[in-house]
């Protein structure tokens, strides 16, 4: 896999990522006052997101580094 193929993974990955934790949290703010335990699992779900999201977005980041030293 090149570097720019790898870099379009990322970013698909970065989108899909940020869509899915928009929804989980959407889906918390809506459900109002029902399951505590749920809502905290859901809540504990999106922070991990945003973690990979973090990550995904260094990474990015390091293969845009790598692309303008190759090119």
């Amino acid at each position: 896999m090149t570097t720019k193929d790898e870099l379009r993974q990322v970013e698909e990955d970065l989108d899909r990522l940020r869509r899915e934790n928009q929804e989980v949290r959407d889906q918390i703010r809506d459900m109002g006052v029902t399951d505590q335990v749920e809502i905290s699992a859901m809540i504990s779900q999106a922070d991990e997101q945003v973690e990979l999201i973090a990550g995904l977005e260094r990474r990015r980041d390091n293969l845009r580094r790598r692309l303008e030293e190759e090119g």
